[in-house]
């Protein structure tokens, strides 16, 4: 077979994983605003896709290389598979508008509008909307290319007056305003309207000095730029500032993607590719409602219960609630969290105490996404006005957040915290901290060891696991982990710890190697992994090679995979799940079985080049006996997935597991149902305990 036979393109492997986010809005046993919501989640994907994966393909095809015939064909292979989805897209889409319709949702046009209607949009118009509005004439003179920010929403108007015709460009003020406009509504209907088609029913009121004569006609466009910038080498500027500069880049990158409302005509299409320096390589695609599609992930819980999901109550973590401080329940026991499943209040709880407790000392953390109301960062300065020594790494260059970030490390540095930008050419994506405090005249480190980031919302919707711990030698090494991050210039060694990009590849390499030892032995043997993606090829000819010599690999993989499973004499002893579902998958599990006594790993790493040699990643061995079986126990929950699963082979097709004669396994309900067994048989247990203790 050859070489390129055994390998998935990660770019189309990636738009695979958007179809099955396109399946769950497809999926008429989602709740019918939760597919809504889906179409939205498709839309931001796509376009962050675009501005990163197409971009760095783009740039591949511009510099002329040896390799251009395969991206060129890789480009190709992707413009076809997204004209595809657009179709598909818009025909669900299409579908979702007459369903919610019948459910008494309507998201009104200008056709659609009451006069009672009509009253109350002029007054929101004129009140709200018109003071924002900004109309730019276009002509071929004017840098269009350098005008429309990627971060914007446009509109564009054409202006004719018998022959003559003009162009404008109006900026929507979605910064200011929500998307999603409600209208008064009665009998239990909601309306709703965009706020393009408010602007576009209101035109007139804009140009209002021009004659009736005047035709006007409005067209949505959208532009995806290519997110890369470079920071200058060498400059005298410290990299706050370097990096502030070089987001700017962002606004008058290339184009990459111009999308436009099918109705523009022709003339106005050939003035925006000649004007927007759109090349063969860019992709201009006719799309209805080009705009709104990315606020669909946030559209508004309305109408009756069922059309959404409902509310997930948090399981508390019993050793945190009956503890008397988060200190005492981590002395006692590791703990282990599931987020969304169990609460993240455990996680603030343990920064915030550490802020206010007279014994803690110093607190060292990591930070790469935070929520925009962040009580993790008040609680850090909290801690520094209360004393406490504050160490903050900050990762400015976390993509899409490295604006938000620099707000984060000014408004730390202002509050008298130390902080650290890491490591030179290397993102820390570690998710950790260290909590020390002085326990009888000695130095006591708690860490926090994790694979989701410190971030009270992505925790309601992403799973994500949390690792306690007072382990002498793995807090020792989180805190030397730390050391090396303020002094690079320190020599480190880990033991128990999976460092990236010191040692990751190496250890990962020899755990995979001691499966094929065992299994060419004739010992238990076999490899269990869940990752966000696998395209790393030394990582995945490892697998391939310890799949020929008869180890079983199980793969749970959400997003990109280059590894086919299920190819004769290569990897026919490896499977490949994806599972799409309510909750965003985003933990990452290593499960070695050695022998029968299995090696478990959470980790912050996926296998892919830059998580393993280009990024500072933390993978953590569980070694409480039951923490470790609780792993294992929500990996093969997820491994019986039958109403989520789907198979990731070579055809990219996103087939369903299929169910056969089983009962239903959904494997986020049923990890919901066994933590709440798990919580309520520790408390069960506690008070057996606490009975027998106080018995005379």
């Amino acid at each position: 077979m050859a070489i390129n036979q055994i390998y998935l393109e990660k770019e189309c492997s990636w738009l695979a994983f958007n179809q099955r986010v396109l399946q769950e809005a497809a999926d008429k046993s989602v709740p019918l605003l939760e597919r809504v919501r889906f179409l939205g989640i498709y839309t931001n994907n796509l376009d962050e896709f675009y501005k990163v994966r197409v971009a760095k393909v783009k740039r591949q095809l511009l510099r002329g290389n040896n390799q251009d015939n395969a991206a060129h064909s890789l480009l190709n292979q992707i413009q076809h598979q997204t004209q595809q989805a657009q179709q598909a897209f818009e025909k669900i889409y299409a579908a979702l508008i007459c369903e919610m319709a019948q459910c008494g949702i309507y998201l009104n046009n200008e056709q659609q509008l009451t006069p009672e209607h009509q009253q109350w949009l002029l007054a929101y118009f004129r009140q709200h909307i018109l003071p924002h509005i900004i109309v730019t004439p276009l002509t071929d003179t004017f840098e269009i290319d350098q005008y429309i920010h990627p971060h914007g929403s446009y509109l564009t108007v054409m202006v004719k007056h018998h022959h003559d015709i003009k162009y404008a460009l109006i900026e929507m003020p979605t910064a200011q305003l929500p998307h999603f406009v409600q209208l008064p509504s009665h009998n239990s209907t909601h309306h709703l309207m965009v706020i393009e088609n408010i602007i576009r029913h209101h035109i007139r009121d804009i140009f209002n000095d021009l004659p009736s004569t005047v035709q006007l006609s409005v067209y949505t466009i959208k532009i995806t730029r290519d997110a890369d910038y470079q920071l200058q080498q060498n400059s005298g500027d410290n990299l706050l500032q370097q990096l502030a500069q070089g987001l700017t880049q962002r606004l008058t990158a290339p184009p990459l993607r111009f999308t436009y409302q099918p109705t523009m005509p022709a003339a106005m299409q050939h003035f925006f590719y000649r004007n927007l320096n759109l090349s063969d390589y860019d992709t201009v695609m006719a799309a209805e409602c080009s705009q709104h599609f990315n606020d669909l992930s946030t559209f508004p819980i309305i109408g009756n219960k069922y059309l959404s999901y409902a509310p997930l109550p948090t399981i508390d973590s019993y050793p945190f609630r009956h503890a008397k401080t988060v200190f005492d329940a981590i002395k006692h026991q590791d703990i282990l969290l599931y987020y969304p499943y169990h609460s993240f209040e455990h996680v603030t709880d343990f920064v915030q105490q550490a802020a206010f407790d007279p014994t803690v000392s110093h607190i060292r953390i990591s930070i790469y996404r935070v929520a925009k109301q962040s009580i993790i960062i008040d609680s850090l300065i909290n801690a520094a006005n209360n004393g406490k020594q504050v160490t903050v790494v900050v990762e400015l260059q976390a993509r899409f957040d490295e604006q938000a970030n620099i707000r984060w490390a000014q408004q730390l540095t202002a509050a008298g915290i130390t902080v650290l930008f890491g490591v030179a050419d290397v993102k820390i994506h570690s998710k950790l901290c260290l909590i020390t405090r002085q326990e009888q005249h000695q130095s006591v480190d708690y860490a926090h060891i994790g694979t989701g980031n410190f971030n009270e919302k992505t925790a309601t919707c992403y799973t994500d696991f949390s690792l306690f711990t007072v382990h002498l030698k793995i807090t020792a090494e989180v805190r030397q982990l730390f050391d090396y991050i303020a002094n690079p210039t320190k020599k480190i060694h880990f033991n128990y710890l999976l460092i990236s990009p010191t040692d990751t590849r190496t250890r990962l390499y020899q755990l995979i190697t001691n499966e094929i030892d065992n299994a060419q032995q004739h010992r238990p043997a076999g490899i269990t992994l869940k990752l966000n993606n696998l395209i790393d090829k030394g990582l995945v000819d490892k697998l391939y090679y310890a799949s020929q010599q008869g180890v079983k690999i199980r793969l749970i993989i959400r997003g990109m995979c280059r590894l086919i499973a299920g190819i004769k004499g290569i990897s026919d002893n490896i499977t490949v799940i994806s599972i799409v579902d309510r909750f965003l998958e985003h933990s990452r599990v290593y499960i070695f079985t050695n022998n029968d006594d299995p090696k478990v790993f959470i980790s912050s790493a996926d296998w892919m080049y830059r998580n393993i040699d280009r990024r500072i990643e933390v993978g953590c061995p569980v070694l409480a006996p039951v923490l470790k079986q609780r792993i294992i126990d929500i990996t093969n929950l997820q491994l019986a997935d039958n109403v989520k699963a789907r198979l990731l082979d070579q055809s990219m097709s996103n087939r369903y597991v299929s169910r056969g004669k089983q009962p239903k396994t959904r494997a986020q309900t049923a990890i919901y149902h066994y933590l709440k067994r798990s919580e309520d048989h520790c408390q069960r247990r506690a008070h057996k305990e606490l009975k027998y203790h106080a018995k005379p």
